[in-house]
């Protein structure tokens, strides 16, 4: 995908600055973090008196320009802030294609593998039927995710700034609170099943978890911290490799796939089906969630991109990457039970599973694994990135931190939990994917109802340049009394291993079946609508 024209207008900027004027073109909305605009305060002569030996303060500001005018050039310092159509590229060169690629490269990594694992392993369901559950899932949870990427070049907004337009100012801060719980706890996921891969294939486990998480860690930081340009360019590419090795992965492995055994022949009907609905929502939670930063990528396009390019594009990426990475976790799991080798290394870790798969290929096997390992970063980078800006959405205290600091913050957060949590990543998994889910399905009900009903029948219209402007949102009354609303409906219908709700037990008896999502989205927009034409009655926005 093309890069953005913004660097190009960067460059230009500095030079007009350096001769002692702003240049026309220039973007308040980027100036807070913009180092060398700020240095355009200096005079022509300030910033080239190289030869004044009395003014070493000069000389100094002259060589910090030089040193970071390289830097300045490809770093992304906007934030938060709407990208104006000005500041877009061309749409020609996006074609749907292109916008798949990026789609797959950030989702074909090993963190969908250990997912898939989760099939056979926790929910003792045959490899037939995790594969359907979890294709299935990771369709029925793209969709969402094209639908709010749309969103991107038409308003030139981030999602969590677009929320603002759904639920409000003040509630839209609990959107995104959630939003960072979110990212980050795949981050901490990802890096765990890194650590653990690099751990395994390292002599007799001699590089450790915690090793192997940092070096993920710093390898994310330097990408996401030049920003937009280079995630784009990352994931463009990223996914060849972890195709390759992935491909190679289910050669030597899927001879030893259990194609034909059904460890849940045993258990009654109900107990089956509540396995199969909870494997299915677990897998369209790990897809759906891409929903809240689905706009954040195509913000930097222009206003008259085709959105079927982005859905299709969206959609096609995201299903081929879920389907390929689900069903090799299926198979490798499946042969569990047959093959004594695996089940010892899965005993160790899911990623040691990886590894003990492609060990018949000796060294060469080896480097797979390292390739699989560092390519789980092309699925932290996303999540990363679009935290460091969510932060910014918080409030105006955090907004004029710069994008890269927030950035750094956000490294180091998910890799201290990810330290700390590398033992239980099977926990993590099936407990925090589905709660993840829940508040975005319940999300998702109120921006469709506001966006179809509101928007476009009551004819709202959308105002994106007062993205910034608190008394042109929405109350938000409406938006979190059905967001609690639907919350509650969840609750009732969940199922996790720390608690099953009432309904989901008389559903499926005590061990449940998970209906979070469908109800709590189910709730939300019976709820909605009534609430939000009562706001309009009373408030008028």
């Amino acid at each position: 995908m093309a890069s953005p024209d913004e660097n190009d207008a960067q460059s230009s900027g500095i030079e007009l600055a350096t001769a002692g004027r702003r240049p026309s073109h220039y973007d308040a909305e980027k100036a807070s973090p913009n180092i060398a605009l700020r240095l355009a305060s200096l005079s022509p002569a300030q910033n080239y008196n190289d030869n004044d030996d009395e003014n070493a303060l000069e000389r100094s500001q002259t060589r910090w320009y030089k040193s970071i005018k390289f830097f300045h050039h490809n770093l992304e310092t906007r934030g938060m802030q709407r990208v104006p159509p000005q500041a877009r590229h061309d749409s020609k060169g996006t074609t749907w294609l292109n916008i798949s690629m990026m789609w797959f490269g950030i989702n074909c990594a090993a963190n969908n593998v250990t997912l898939g694992m989760l099939g056979p392993t926790v929910f003792t369901l045959s490899f037939t039927d995790s594969a359907i559950c979890g294709v299935l899932g990771g369709i029925v949870g793209s969709i969402p995710v094209a639908y709010v990427a749309i969103f991107g070049p038409r308003s030139g907004n981030r999602t969590m700034v677009f929320s603002r337009y759904i639920m409000g100012w003040y509630p839209s801060k609990l959107i995104v609170v959630l939003t960072l719980i979110g990212l980050l706890g795949y981050c901490i996921i990802d890096g765990v099943v890194a650590g653990q891969i690099l751990s395994a294939v390292s002599a007799n486990g001699s590089l450790s978890i915690i090793v192997g998480i940092v070096i993920v860690a710093i390898i994310t930081w330097f990408v996401t911290t030049f920003g937009y340009g280079a995630f784009q360019i990352y994931e463009r590419y990223a996914w060849l490799p972890q195709l390759i090795v992935c491909c190679i992965l289910a050669g030597v492995a899927g001879p030893k796939f259990d194609l034909t055994g059904n460890p849940s022949a045993n258990l009654p009907w109900l107990t089956l089906a509540g396995n199969r609905l909870s494997f299915f929502s677990i897998n369209f939670s790990a897809a759906i969630t891409y929903t809240d930063l689905a706009a954040d990528y195509f913000v930097y396009m222009a206003e008259d991109t085709p959105r079927r390019n982005i859905v299709l594009g969206t959609l096609a990426g995201l299903w081929a990457s879920f389907t390929f990475m689900f069903i090799l976790g299926n198979g490798l799991a499946s042969g569990i039970a047959t093959n004594p080798a695996w089940s010892d290394a899965y005993e160790v870790s899911q990623g040691a599973l990886i590894v003990e798969a492609l060990k018949p290929l000796g060294p060469f096997g080896s480097f797979c694994s390292v390739v699989i390992a560092i390519g789980l970063v092309a699925n932290i980078v996303a999540p990363t990135y679009s935290a460091g800006l969510d932060f910014q959405a918080l409030g105006r205290y955090i907004e004029p931190v710069p994008r890269v600091i927030l950035n750094t913050v956000c490294v180091v957060i998910w890799t201290v939990c990810a330290i700390a949590g590398r033992a239980n990543l099977a926990e993590i998994f099936t407990n925090f994917l589905a709660l993840m889910g829940y508040w975005v399905s319940i999300w998702l009900a109120i921006v469709v109802e506001e966006h179809l009903i509101f928007r476009k029948y009551k004819k709202l219209g959308w105002d994106w340049e007062a993205w910034n402007d608190r008394s042109k949102m929405p109350f938000g009354i409406a938006a979190i009394v059905a967001f609690l609303i639907g919350w509650a409906g969840a609750i009732l219908c969940m199922a996790q291993v720390w608690y099953i709700g009432p309904l989901s037990k008389a559903a499926f008896g005590a061990g449940g079946g998970d209906m979070g999502n469908y109800v709590g989205f189910a709730w939300t927009a019976f709820a909605y609508p009534p609430l939000r034409w009562l706001e309009l009655t009373r408030f008028k926005r």
